[in-house]
């Protein structure tokens, strides 16, 4: 183990565990993560891990459900505002998150290249509730159209694929990031 043991309360222990391995899973594939290297980072035995998780698939699973969970929170939209502004400001959290909690989003983007089954439920369920947060801001007839849902899911998708690469090359500005995700909407809504 890693220095001097250090205690923390169960809730506080929990999250370090979860905000080491999802720096490890952001910068390394899921196979080359080690339940013993988390626990080493932590200052903790391996049981001690196990007695939060029960196996490595759980402890991935759940940094999913906590950083799906906290982009969500992020992003809630202020219904009083209209649709524009409301989309518009949920983009502009969902960015500033990407930037702030880097670590975690490229965690979530290596969950959505496993198969597992558990993992691509949390990953969609986070889908489906941004595409039903901007569906419920539209005019009724057109929330009900099947291509604007589809597109609209497609565009959640777009999102994170650009913020992605985004955080990768830095090669335009994080304006820039937004405006071109807000353009993209609108073409798709236009249609």
């Amino acid at each position: 183990m890693n220095g001097v043991r250090k205690r923390l309360s169960p809730d506080l222990r929990r999250a370090q565990l979860l905000d080491i391995g999802s720096k490890l899973f952001a910068d390394r594939p899921y196979d080359e993560v080690w339940i013993e290297e988390v626990a080493d980072l932590a200052g903790v035995s391996r049981g001690l891990m196990y007695h939060y998780f029960a196996s490595k698939r759980d402890f991935f699973a759940e940094i999913m459900r906590v950083e799906s969970a906290r982009i969500l929170d992020t992003t809630a939209p202020d219904t009083s505002l209209p649709v524009a502004d409301q989309v518009a400001a949920g983009l502009d959290a969902y960015i500033r998150y990407t930037v702030e909690h880097e670590h975690g989003v490229r965690a979530i983007n290596r969950g959505a290249m496993l198969g597992d089954a558990e993992i691509q439920a949390i990953l969609s369920d986070e889908l489906e509730v941004q595409q039903q947060r901007i569906l419920a801001a539209l005019p009724a007839e057109i929330r009900e159209d099947e291509i604007t849902r589809t597109a609209l899911r497609g565009w959640v998708s777009f999102v994170r694929a650009v913020c992605m690469d985004w955080l990768d090359r830095r090669s335009i500005s994080e304006d820039e990031v937004k405006q071109l995700c807000l353009r993209a909407l609108d073409g798709l809504l236009r249609t």
